[in-house]
């Protein structure tokens, strides 16, 4: 994630095409909270959840059909 500072409260940013990239919580200009990124046809395709900033726990990225395809520890 850039190092950068977001209004608080709910982020959802766009593809150019208009389909949904990412959406989440910000909490003091920083992701908080759980966070999705989306493919341009829509489909889930890595989530995870941020405090203060930082990646935390397990991270899922998932397969074009859904299906989990690797699990990431953040600590």
């Amino acid at each position: 994630m850039p190092d950068q500072t977001w209004p608080d409260g709910p982020h959802v940013e766009y593809h150019s095409a208009g389909s949904v990239r990412a959406r989440g919580t910000v909490v003091d200009g920083r992701p908080d909270g759980y966070w999705e990124w989306f493919r341009l046809d829509g489909t889930l395709m890595r989530s995870g959840h941020f405090a203060e900033g930082r990646e935390v726990g397990e991270w899922t990225t998932y397969d074009r059909r859904g299906a989990v395809y690797k699990v990431t520890d953040r600590g």
